[in-house]
């Protein structure tokens, strides 16, 4: 990855630059995402266009506020949160620990479905487990430049194949381009904040700013490359997502077909395509759905891995930079262990309702926390000449109460 500097000392974008938003891309594009989607498209067709337009907006208005407290103070964004009181560590922690637990699990049969379609010799769980393993092994012993690589890779596979699933379908260029005024279909209220707000990952956001340190992007001279990185991240994003949009409006909003919620709802689109387009049509859109779960497991077992390392860093007095904290450290592995091992017991056996109702709480929160927390360390001193504007402002508010909003609905269905 190049990248020069000017007479300033800035750092200034190449066309070879390739940084952490190839990562954000690959992680926050997760099956479920797409599903949603394409559950939208089914429903609506092209009419919910301008909602994923919105959510990747939202998205570069979180991601570059995470980014930008990293390189103008130097610090992570848990320092910041640690700043804000002891509340913040209060849901922090049992998030991270119990969110940690469901996603492995949900990981791993994500990446289970799609091999188990392309080669049923093994059961889905044994396929997700083999994955599971193959995820914990390659972000243990491989160091960050390897790790990105790799989610460059699989974010190649992904495009060749989820957009070029959309291409065959022969997308209606009017229409699709009339899905760019807003408008709300009779029943789609839901779906659009779900499709504005779902868009592009959740706690992974946060973890932008620990890519940016391992990237070795650590001071103000990389605030312009951040923010165009950060910018095409949620291009690539949103590439994909209106790639799903498209097959659920031409494949089966066209035909009235239903697909299930759940990563299961990209197998349903799998079969329609087989009987559409063909045999080799419905592999490749296979290959596709399995690069989109394995680099979305990889980036969570390197990210949040991340987080966790840090939060453990703070709590035991190390300073910022200590190893053991980072790539390769021992707190760093001891969440890889975490993801990994015990959500198999999930993977096996299905997971309890007790546990999905923590989850669903908890993850509810995450979203305003992260975008209310934003508000607060962006217009600290600590971040002198870097701090938020007004237009930056506004747009995490509105993120903040559209956030809050998705919780309420999502603590409403819990309960219901």
């Amino acid at each position: 990855m190049a990248t020069r500097a000017d007479e300033a000392g800035e750092v200034r974008p190449s066309w070879k630059l390739i940084g952490p938003g190839i990562v954000v891309a690959a992680t926050g594009v997760g099956a479920a995402d797409l599903v949603a989607t394409l559950i939208a498209g089914s429903k609506f067709g092209y009419a919910l266009l301008w909602a994923v337009v919105l959510g990747c907006l939202l998205k570069i208005i979180l991601v570059e506020g995470a980014g930008r407290w990293t390189l103008a103070t130097g610090t992570s964004i848990y320092d910041g949160w640690a700043k804000l009181g002891v509340w913040t560590s209060i849901y922090f922690v049992p998030y991270i620990i119990v969110w940690g637990f469901v996603y492995g699990a949900a990981a791993m049969a994500g990446t289970g479905l799609p091999l188990n379609a392309l080669f049923p010799v093994l059961p889905t769980p044994v396929w997700g487990i083999i994955s599971g393993i193959a995820g914990a092994l390659l972000v243990w012993f491989g160091r960050y430049a390897t790790f990105e690589k790799v989610c460059a890779v699989l974010v190649g596979i992904m495009f060749v194949c989820v957009v070029g699933a959309a291409i065959i379908t022969v997308p209606n260029l009017p229409q699709l381009l009339a899905g760019l005024v807003p408008t709300i279909p009779d029943g789609g209220a839901v779906n659009v904040l779900s499709l504005a707000g779902g868009v592009g990952g959740t706690i992974t956001l946060a973890a932008y700013g620990y890519w940016l340190r391992e990237k070795g992007w650590s001071t103000p001279r990389f605030m312009k490359v951040m923010r165009i990185d950060n910018t095409m991240a949620y291009v690539i994003t949103g590439i994909f997502v209106v790639a799903t949009l498209i097959m659920g409006a031409e494949v089966l909003y066209s035909a009235q077909v239903a697909v299930s919620s759940g990563d299961k709802g990209l197998l349903d689109l799998t079969n329609v395509l087989q009987e559409r387009y063909g045999f080799i049509a419905s592999k490749v859109f296979l290959v596709g759905f399995w690069a989109v779960a394995m680099s979305s497991l990889i980036g969570v077992w390197n990210g949040v891995s991340l987080m966790f390392a840090d939060f453990v860093r703070r709590a035991r007095s190390e300073p910022v930079d200590s190893p053991n904290a980072r790539t390769g450290g021992k707190y760093y592995r001891a969440y890889i262990l975490w993801l990994t091992f015990p959500p198999m017991i999930l993977v096996a056996l299905g997971r309890p309702d007790w546990l999905i109702l923590a989850y669903t709480v908890l993850g509810a929160f995450f979203m305003p926390f992260l975008g209310l927390t934003l508000i607060f360390l962006l217009n600290s001193k600590a971040m002198g000449q870097w701090r938020n504007r007004w237009w930056a402002n506004v747009g995490l508010v509105l993120v903040a109460v559209l956030f809050f909003y998705l919780g309420f609905n999502e603590l409403t269905k819990a309960f219901t």
